[in-house]
């Protein structure tokens, strides 16, 4: 049956774990299947014809798993990628870049805006895009803050090399006066509590993985594609890298067990 099959979740790296952790909360029967391409990770310095191409490979890979849906849990690939792979499958394919804009647009209040991201990300102005068509007179600062993405993978969540990047790049944001901030990498939220200090306690940082996975429950309750099984779902993890790192810095970063992560390779 159609509601009987996983959701299919992918990113550059660890990142997306964040969105697997949130989708497997709001949706616990729910089986996932993520796949994390850290052979090819980052890929917010890539060009969108190498991110459509990434993207694409990925999503072939998933639909051979037979998913329901396919999450894109990297801002990167749903900024420059998802287009292409929305065009080339008709099953529902979501990304991170609508539901983080629409739940920035309901926290502010002063409607000052920064956004974080890759330098691919930032540069798309998917975000700039998304927050417009919902409100025009936003005011929206964005910067690429690329270097907190390996600090982020690597788990030096807490370390003081990472609080001194974070400083020196959040600094335009402190004098922007904004009230809310748009996590737009999902490694982000792994230094969420480092950036809340950096910034002010009284900023919203919204978290892209629980808006996505809100909108995953969402669409697919819509879609009656639900699963209706009430087991708890099971999750399966593969990564196109050896699997060692990609278990050992996933579970010290995300509370899941990921031992039985496979590698794969990705065509």
């Amino acid at each position: 049956m159609e509601k009987n099959r996983p959701v299919g979740i992918f990113d550059s790296g660890l990142g997306g774990l964040t969105v697997v952790k949130a989708v497997n909360r709001l949706l616990p029967n729910e089986d996932i299947i993520y796949l994390g391409d850290t052979a090819r990770f980052p890929y917010g310095n890539k060009s969108k014809s190498t991110i459509e191409k990434y993207s694409l490979e990925i999503s072939e890979f998933l639909i051979h798993k037979n998913v329901k849906m396919i999450i894109i849990a990297c801002n990167t690939a749903s900024s420059l990628g998802i287009e292409a792979v929305r065009k080339q499958y008709s099953l529902p394919v979501l990304g991170v870049i609508g539901p983080g804009a629409r739940t920035a647009i309901k926290a502010t209040k002063n409607r000052k805006i920064g956004v974080i991201g890759t330098r691919a990300t930032i540069n798309s102005g998917s975000y700039i895009k998304a927050l417009k068509l919902v409100d025009p007179n936003v005011e929206i600062f964005s910067i690429p803050t690329p270097l907190l993405v390996p600090l982020a993978e690597e788990g030096w969540n807490n370390s003081d090399i990472t609080k001194k990047v974070a400083e020196i790049y959040l600094a335009s944001l402190k004098e922007k006066e904004i009230d809310t901030l748009i996590l737009g990498c999902t490694h982000y939220p792994l230094i969420k509590k480092m950036i809340s200090g950096i910034l002010s306690y009284n900023v919203n940082l919204v978290d892209s993985a629980e808006a996505l996975a809100l909108e995953a429950k969402q669409i697919l309750i819509e879609k009656q594609m639900a699963r209706e099984d009430q087991r708890p779902g099971k999750i399966n993890y593969y990564t196109t890298d050896t699997p060692e790192s990609f278990i050992e810095t996933g579970s010290r970063l995300i509370d899941l067990d990921l031992s039985l992560a496979e590698q794969v390779v990705i065509l």
